[in-house]
């Protein structure tokens, strides 16, 4: 039992670093989704259709902040990037 302790503490430890360096990562990327949404809006409003990859790649940072919310309150164990490979909840549609 006492391992277990151990290792819930090195974890509650390790989850400093993921704040700061997943957090620093995300909020850049934040940054570029939102440029690349207005980009996206402009797309649909001219062209009548929206630009897939432009919205899979907002779809990929919203799912990484969303790991990255559930991993910081301690309902996940589950690391956002670049502790983890990207993913995406959702499929496009």
């Amino acid at each position: 039992m006492p391992a277990k302790k151990f290792s819930e503490r090195k974890e509650g430890w390790f989850r400093i670093l993921v704040c700061i360096v997943s957090g620093i990562i995300l909020g850049l990327w934040g940054k570029l989704v939102f440029f690349i949404s207005f980009i996206n809006w402009l797309i649909v409003v001219f062209s009548n259709k929206r630009n897939r990859a432009l919205a899979e790649f907002c779809e990929s940072w919203n799912t990484e902040s969303y790991k990255f919310m559930r991993y910081n309150t301690f309902m996940s164990n589950k690391r956002p990037f670049p502790f983890s490979k990207i993913e995406r909840i959702s499929k496009y549609s």
